[in-house]
């Protein structure tokens, strides 16, 4: 999934993404979450994609982690 997501790894450092599947495992704190939206009309296809951001965004704020 493209879009344009940041966050801040245990080492302090702030990376931006604009892949999904780039964002490592574990990163301490979700910064951004901005997934591209297909343009307008939308197709089914398209409506699924949108469907699934809410599931993607819950996804990243599990893998959080205080370096545990």
């Amino acid at each position: 999934m493209k879009g344009s997501f940041r966050v801040k790894l245990f080492d302090n450092s702030i990376v931006d993404y604009d892949n999904f599947d780039d964002i490592p495992p574990k990163f301490f704190r979700l910064l951004k979450y901005n997934p591209d939206y297909p343009p307008s009309p939308h197709s089914e296809e398209d409506h699924k994609m949108i469907e699934a951001f809410d599931d993607k965004l819950h996804e990243l704020l599990r893998r959080e982690s205080n370096g545990e």
